[in-house]
Protein backbone atom coordinates (compact mmCIF):
# COMPACT_ATOMS: atom_id res chain seq x y z
CA UNK A 1 0.00 0.00 0.00
CA UNK A 2 1.57 3.40 -1.26
CA UNK A 3 1.62 6.17 1.33
CA UNK A 4 -1.11 8.53 0.08
CA UNK A 5 -3.52 5.11 -0.19
CA UNK A 6 -2.12 4.31 3.55
CA UNK A 7 -2.84 8.29 4.85
CA UNK A 8 -6.50 7.91 3.60
CA UNK A 9 -7.42 4.37 4.63
CA UNK A 10 -6.03 5.25 8.17
CA UNK A 11 -8.00 8.76 8.00
CA UNK A 12 -11.39 7.19 7.20
CA UNK A 13 -11.02 4.48 10.10
CA UNK A 14 -9.78 7.00 12.17
CA UNK A 15 -12.81 9.64 11.26
CA UNK A 16 -15.74 6.78 12.10
CA UNK A 17 -14.08 5.68 15.20
CA UNK A 18 -17.34 6.13 18.05
CA UNK A 19 -19.82 6.04 15.33
CA UNK A 20 -19.66 2.42 13.66
CA UNK A 21 -21.55 1.21 16.69
CA UNK A 22 -23.67 4.51 18.41
CA UNK A 23 -23.24 6.97 15.41
CA UNK A 24 -21.94 10.56 16.28
CA UNK A 25 -24.53 13.08 16.72
CA UNK A 26 -23.56 17.20 14.96
CA UNK A 27 -22.22 18.26 18.54
CA UNK A 28 -19.95 15.15 19.40
CA UNK A 29 -23.15 13.06 21.64
CA UNK A 30 -23.58 9.09 21.08
CA UNK A 31 -26.74 8.88 19.56
CA UNK A 32 -28.09 5.27 19.85
CA UNK A 33 -28.25 3.03 16.47
CA UNK A 34 -28.74 -0.83 15.92
CA UNK A 35 -25.42 -2.05 16.25
CA UNK A 36 -25.90 -5.34 13.53
CA UNK A 37 -26.98 -2.54 10.97
CA UNK A 38 -24.39 -0.50 11.94
CA UNK A 39 -21.59 -3.29 11.80
CA UNK A 40 -23.25 -4.70 8.32
CA UNK A 41 -23.19 -1.25 6.14
CA UNK A 42 -19.85 -0.34 7.54
CA UNK A 43 -18.25 -3.82 6.37
CA UNK A 44 -19.75 -3.32 3.40
CA UNK A 45 -18.71 0.10 2.71
CA UNK A 46 -15.22 -0.43 3.78
CA UNK A 47 -14.82 -3.40 1.88
CA UNK A 48 -15.56 -0.97 -1.03
CA UNK A 49 -13.62 2.04 -0.15
CA UNK A 50 -10.26 -0.58 0.21
CA UNK A 51 -10.76 -1.72 -3.19
CA UNK A 52 -11.38 1.88 -4.44
CA UNK A 53 -8.09 3.36 -2.84
CA UNK A 54 -6.41 0.31 -4.58
CA UNK A 55 -7.19 1.16 -7.57
CA UNK A 56 -8.64 -2.35 -8.07
CA UNK A 57 -11.33 -1.81 -10.87
CA UNK A 58 -12.98 -5.57 -10.97
CA UNK A 59 -12.87 -5.50 -6.93
CA UNK A 60 -14.10 -2.36 -6.59
CA UNK A 61 -17.13 -3.23 -8.79
CA UNK A 62 -17.33 -6.50 -6.98
CA UNK A 63 -18.41 -4.75 -4.24
CA UNK A 64 -21.47 -2.68 -5.98
CA UNK A 65 -24.80 -3.60 -6.88
CA UNK A 66 -25.45 -4.66 -10.60
CA UNK A 67 -26.34 -0.90 -11.98
CA UNK A 68 -24.58 1.02 -9.64
CA UNK A 69 -24.44 4.98 -10.22
CA UNK A 70 -22.26 7.71 -8.65
CA UNK A 71 -22.99 11.24 -8.94
CA UNK A 72 -20.42 14.25 -7.61
CA UNK A 73 -23.41 16.88 -7.64
CA UNK A 74 -21.58 20.32 -7.74
CA UNK A 75 -19.57 19.12 -11.16
CA UNK A 76 -21.54 16.46 -12.14
CA UNK A 77 -18.82 14.22 -12.54
CA UNK A 78 -19.61 10.43 -12.26
CA UNK A 79 -21.25 6.90 -13.60
CA UNK A 80 -23.79 5.27 -14.39
CA UNK A 81 -24.03 1.46 -14.71
CA UNK A 82 -20.57 -0.71 -14.49
CA UNK A 83 -19.29 0.71 -17.66
CA UNK A 84 -19.66 4.45 -16.65
CA UNK A 85 -18.51 3.64 -13.11
CA UNK A 86 -15.42 1.78 -13.99
CA UNK A 87 -14.55 4.88 -16.74
CA UNK A 88 -14.87 6.96 -13.76
CA UNK A 89 -12.80 5.56 -11.24
CA UNK A 90 -10.36 4.79 -14.18
CA UNK A 91 -10.07 8.41 -15.32
CA UNK A 92 -11.23 10.66 -12.66
CA UNK A 93 -10.09 8.97 -8.89
CA UNK A 94 -7.52 6.70 -8.99
CA UNK A 95 -4.17 8.17 -8.29
CA UNK A 96 -6.11 11.82 -7.80
CA UNK A 97 -8.73 11.03 -5.01
CA UNK A 98 -7.45 14.11 -3.15
CA UNK A 99 -3.61 15.58 -2.10
CA UNK A 100 -1.48 13.30 0.19
CA UNK A 101 -2.15 15.49 3.50
CA UNK A 102 -5.44 15.12 3.32
CA UNK A 103 -7.62 14.74 6.60
CA UNK A 104 -11.22 13.25 7.51
CA UNK A 105 -13.11 14.61 10.22
CA UNK A 106 -16.34 12.91 11.05
CA UNK A 107 -18.92 15.06 12.10
CA UNK A 108 -21.73 12.98 12.19
CA UNK A 109 -23.02 9.55 10.47
CA UNK A 110 -26.40 8.52 10.14
CA UNK A 111 -27.78 4.55 9.45
CA UNK A 112 -30.52 3.41 7.46
CA UNK A 113 -31.87 0.14 6.01
CA UNK A 114 -30.40 0.98 2.55
CA UNK A 115 -28.28 3.99 2.96
CA UNK A 116 -26.06 5.41 5.26
CA UNK A 117 -25.13 9.34 5.33
CA UNK A 118 -21.73 10.93 6.05
CA UNK A 119 -21.12 14.39 6.92
CA UNK A 120 -17.58 15.25 7.54
CA UNK A 121 -14.95 18.34 6.85
CA UNK A 122 -12.38 17.04 4.53
CA UNK A 123 -8.85 19.55 4.42
CA UNK A 124 -6.36 19.34 2.27
CA UNK A 125 -3.34 21.07 0.17
CA UNK A 126 -4.56 21.80 -3.31
CA UNK A 127 -0.80 20.38 -4.58
CA UNK A 128 -2.19 18.07 -6.82
CA UNK A 129 -5.48 17.47 -10.04
CA UNK A 130 -8.64 16.80 -8.72
CA UNK A 131 -10.68 15.52 -12.08
CA UNK A 132 -13.60 14.92 -10.35
CA UNK A 133 -13.95 17.69 -7.78
CA UNK A 134 -12.25 20.57 -9.83
CA UNK A 135 -12.11 19.65 -13.57
CA UNK A 136 -9.84 21.97 -15.65
CA UNK A 137 -8.05 23.32 -12.60
CA UNK A 138 -4.38 22.94 -11.88
CA UNK A 139 -3.33 22.77 -8.72
CA UNK A 140 -3.05 26.19 -6.73
CA UNK A 141 -0.64 25.39 -3.75
CA UNK A 142 -3.55 26.75 -1.24
CA UNK A 143 -5.21 25.23 1.44
CA UNK A 144 -8.83 23.92 1.52
CA UNK A 145 -11.20 22.81 4.13
CA UNK A 146 -14.41 21.87 3.09
CA UNK A 147 -17.65 20.46 4.53
CA UNK A 148 -19.23 17.13 2.51
CA UNK A 149 -22.08 15.22 3.20
CA UNK A 150 -21.92 11.41 1.23
CA UNK A 151 -24.99 9.36 0.65
CA UNK A 152 -24.51 5.70 0.68
CA UNK A 153 -26.59 3.66 -0.56
CA UNK A 154 -27.00 -0.37 -0.76
CA UNK A 155 -28.84 -2.98 -2.25
CA UNK A 156 -28.04 -6.41 -1.94
CA UNK A 157 -25.29 -6.25 0.45
CA UNK A 158 -23.69 -4.04 -1.77
CA UNK A 159 -23.05 -0.55 -2.78
CA UNK A 160 -25.64 0.96 -5.26
CA UNK A 161 -24.73 4.48 -5.73
CA UNK A 162 -22.67 7.03 -4.09
CA UNK A 163 -24.14 10.94 -3.98
CA UNK A 164 -21.53 13.20 -2.84
CA UNK A 165 -22.31 17.37 -2.12
CA UNK A 166 -20.14 19.99 -1.36
CA UNK A 167 -20.27 23.94 -1.39
CA UNK A 168 -18.34 24.24 -4.60
CA UNK A 169 -18.53 28.34 -4.21
CA UNK A 170 -16.63 27.68 -0.75
CA UNK A 171 -14.07 25.70 -2.14
CA UNK A 172 -13.66 28.02 -4.98
CA UNK A 173 -13.00 31.22 -3.31
CA UNK A 174 -10.45 29.40 -0.72
CA UNK A 175 -8.39 28.53 -4.03
CA UNK A 176 -8.43 32.28 -5.31
CA UNK A 177 -11.27 31.65 -8.41
CA UNK A 178 -14.04 33.59 -7.16
CA UNK A 179 -13.81 36.51 -4.96
CA UNK A 180 -16.23 36.77 -2.63
CA UNK A 181 -16.83 40.29 -2.60
CA UNK A 182 -20.41 41.10 -2.48
CA UNK A 183 -21.24 38.00 -3.22
CA UNK A 184 -23.65 35.35 -0.39
CA UNK A 185 -20.09 32.96 -0.37
CA UNK A 186 -18.09 31.95 2.14
CA UNK A 187 -14.36 30.41 3.06
CA UNK A 188 -12.89 27.71 5.18
CA UNK A 189 -14.58 29.63 8.02
CA UNK A 190 -18.20 27.62 6.88
CA UNK A 191 -16.33 24.53 8.43
CA UNK A 192 -15.38 26.77 11.72
CA UNK A 193 -19.22 27.19 11.93
CA UNK A 194 -19.97 23.69 11.61
CA UNK A 195 -17.45 22.72 14.59
CA UNK A 196 -19.01 26.15 16.54
CA UNK A 197 -22.10 26.98 15.67
CA UNK A 198 -21.97 29.84 17.58
CA UNK A 199 -19.78 31.72 15.30
CA UNK A 200 -21.16 35.06 14.08
CA UNK A 201 -21.55 34.73 10.40
CA UNK A 202 -19.92 36.95 8.38
CA UNK A 203 -23.06 38.88 7.13
CA UNK A 204 -25.23 39.50 10.10
CA UNK A 205 -22.37 38.97 12.84
CA UNK A 206 -25.15 36.80 14.07
CA UNK A 207 -24.37 33.47 16.02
Amino acid sequence: MDEQRRRVVAGLATAVVGSAILGVSANGAPVMTDTALSKKLDAIFNAHMEAELAGDLDRTLATMSPNPHLVCIPTMVGGQGPSGVRTFYSKRLIGQFFPPDVTFETISRTYGEERLVDELIISFTHTTAIDWMLPGVKPTGRRVEVVFVVIVGFEGGKVSYEHIMWDHANVLVQLGLIDPAGLPVTGAGAAAKLRNPAMPDPFFKEG
